[in-house]
């Protein structure tokens, strides 16, 4: 059984120093692939240097909307010509909205409409981050796609209610459950997770954060992304295999993964 786990931030430091053993049980745990998101282009030279260390590693570039106090004229163009550098850049993000604790609205949506210009001019799906901001996001990339400028991406982490999930899903999105899905409370989550298409439903632990159910409370990792792909199983009624076998070519037609890896 193989997993991909598509967004990790294996460069935080909380992981520095460790990152052979963690790689050792992310491969037990069957994950072939990962796709790392990116904060800020700062974050590029690090994230690049992991995935020189593990060939299982992708990456994105892009500026976190949290981090768009950043933003200036120049960063557009940064991220743009770091998306080039490299051919295991297979996204652009992580961009998006996150209206919980900002007060930079306006600052986030020119960002965000930024980088989906820049994932359309290189043909790169997009990574969203979307928290309290579901119509704003809506909104945006309506309005794109009236310009028939169409948007690739998936929305990570999804919080999101089930009407909220219809909403990207017509859009084309995939969408991305984490352990925030093995929680008891995330009601609205699970009935999320059990209404998305199995062609459109992608896995990731978004480690080191939201480590799920078994391992709550402690520092995420790659290899618990196993936890996740159970619990929908569960919550669907679909076999675990069944799980597996289609996020990991979800993920691989969304991010164009190589099928051949040399693991190191």
């Amino acid at each position: 059984m193989q997993l991909i786990d598509t967004h990790v931030h294996i460069n935080f430091e909380v992981f520095q120093g460790e990152l052979a053993e963690i790689a050792n049980r992310w491969r037990e745990a069957g994950v072939s692939r990962l796709v790392h998101s990116c904060v800020t282009p700062g974050e590029f030279q690090s994230i690049r240097s992991i995935a020189d260390q593990f060939s299982e590693v992708s990456f994105a570039v892009g500026l976190h909307p949290l981090d768009t106090k950043l933003w200036t004229n120049e960063t557009a163009q940064e991220i743009h010509d770091l998306a080039k550098l490299d051919h295991r850049i297979v996204a652009i993000g992580e961009t998006g909205l996150d209206f919980y604790k900002a007060d930079n609205i306006e600052i986030q949506k020119e960002a965000l409409k930024s980088q989906l210009e820049i994932a359309y001019q290189l043909n790169k799906p997009v990574i969203i981050h979307c928290r309290e901001a579901a119509a704003a996001c809506r909104e945006i990339f309506l309005e794109w796609g009236s310009k028939s400028k169409p948007i690739r991406g998936v929305m990570h982490c999804w919080g999101g209610n089930p009407e909220e999930t219809q909403w990207f899903l017509d859009l084309g999105f995939y969408i991305s459950f984490s352990g925030i899905v093995t929680f008891k409370g995330a009601k609205q989550v699970q009935a999320s997770a059990a209404m998305v298409p199995l062609n459109r439903l992608l896995i990731e632990t978004d480690c080191p954060f939201l480590a799920p159910v078994p391992k709550r409370g402690k520092r995420n990792e790659p290899s618990y992304v196993k936890y996740v792909a159970e619990c929908l199983a569960k919550l669907r009624e679909e076999p675990l295999e069944t799980i597996a076998q289609q996020t990991t070519q979800n993920a691989m037609e969304l991010f164009d993964l190589p099928v051949n890896l040399d693991v190191n």
